[in-house]
């Protein structure tokens, strides 16, 4: 899909901290966690609640008051009169949240349109469906979250046999996988400076008052000889507990408007030129983002070459490699933040956050073209391309 007057105005991208599950986010619903850390983005950036007239909420993971979605987070941010849809693609929820707020923006409907993701892989809930005819009455159950990371109901295969099928199809060692995986760290630690000017923290309430979380929380130390170590996940496989992401919780968000209203917003603007959906072959889930990259890359009417830099949700270090051995585009020259391999996954915002770190690396070149793209469950992928302006 091709767009041509819908933009981030810059400043107004943002995450939280992801930590992993369990971990200090564990107990707040991801709809609170929404509202704590998309308020506090606003405020400190000065923006008017009442330039919203439309939101786009993405999540995956069903939570307490769910169901009203938009309704049940507008209003505390100070929007009592902003209704929009929850969308909810898997680990492509992200992208489909922008498309889907960039096409209102596009066609006139709104001006201004606020699109936030948030996922609490934590404690994910226990689902109960009624059986009559099973032996007893007995229910059957599925783990929101387990459970699909095991089984692909078309396939059987679980989305680690994924990375291993790719890794095998194209021989990848599990020296490369680590490479790639050493890589990324070496890039969040000699990014973490530059997170402040989009990671915003979190308030947990509690009963002693609140507890700050500043940070990314679950980031373990990577070396090679630490990664080295590591026995693969599936006997005789390359993928270890190193080269694959882990579960997490988080929040991210947007605001979009059109190209003249960004420039007011926020002087300098992130155009969004494209959106694009890719499926691979089954069980091959790591090949998706590299069809859907050149999707977004024809709509928008440019190649890989015109790319500057380039984001990707890579749950597994098979990703990357795949993206560069298919496309040339550099493997220093993607995340130059870190990426989900680094500090985790909370399936909805993902995508988001390597959204913002995108323009946040465009935006300190001084503008430039930029590439997101990203696996999803189901052999998909989504990918955005954009072009910073920071004028």
């Amino acid at each position: 899909m091709r767009l041509d007057n819908v933009a981030v105005p810059l400043g107004l991208g943002w995450s939280s901290p992801f930590t992993r599950w369990q971990g200090p986010l564990s107990e707040l619903s991801s709809i609170d966690l929404a509202v704590d850390v998309t308020g506090r983005a606003l405020s400190a950036r000065g923006f008017d609640p009442a330039e919203v007239t439309h939101a786009v909420l993405g999540t995956t993971v069903p939570q307490e008051t769910g169901f009203y979605g938009v309704t049940s987070v507008a209003p505390r941010l100070g929007m009592p009169s902003v209704t929009g849809p929850v969308i909810s693609q898997a680990c492509a929820t992200s992208a489909a949240v922008l498309q889907a707020a960039a096409v209102q923006v596009q066609l006139g409907a709104h001006r201004t349109v606020l699109a936030v993701a948030a996922d609490r892989t934590s404690n994910g809930p226990l689902m109960v469906y009624p059986s009559p005819v099973r032996p007893g009455g007995a229910p059957r159950t599925e783990h929101w979250v387990l459970d699909p990371m095991g089984t692909d109901p078309t396939t059987g295969d679980s989305m680690l046999a994924t990375a291993e099928n790719v890794a095998a199809d194209e021989d990848f060692t599990r020296q490369e996988l680590d490479d790639v995986t050493l890589l990324r760290h070496e890039q969040y630690r000699s990014a973490l400076a530059e997170q402040g000017r989009y990671l915003v923290e979190v308030h947990v309430p509690g009963r002693k008052g609140h507890t700050v979380v500043a940070e990314d929380v679950g980031v373990h130390p990577a070396t090679q000889e630490g990664l080295a170590k590591l026995a693969p996940v599936t006997p005789g496989g390359v993928v270890t507990y190193g080269s694959q992401t882990h579960p997490g919780d988080g929040t991210a968000g947007v605001v979009l408007s059109t190209v003249d209203a960004a420039r007011a917003l926020g002087g300098g603007v992130a155009r969004i030129l494209a959106v694009a959906f890719a499926r691979v072959e089954p069980a091959r889930m790591p090949k998706a983002p590299v069809p859907a990259a050149n999707a977004a890359l024809t709509d928008a009417g440019l190649a890989i070459e015109d790319i500057d830099v380039v984001t990707t949700h890579n749950p597994f270090a098979v990703n990357d490699l795949y993206f560069h051995r298919q496309t040339g585009f550099p493997l220093e020259d993607m995340n130059p933040y870190g990426s989900s391999l680094v500090y985790g996954h909370p399936q909805g915002p993902t995508g988001l956050r390597a959204v913002v770190e995108l323009i946040e690396a465009l935006r300190t070149r001084g503008g430039g073209r930029g590439l997101f793209t990203g696996c999803a469950a189901g052999d998909t992928a989504g990918a955005l391309v954009i072009e910073v302006d920071d004028r």
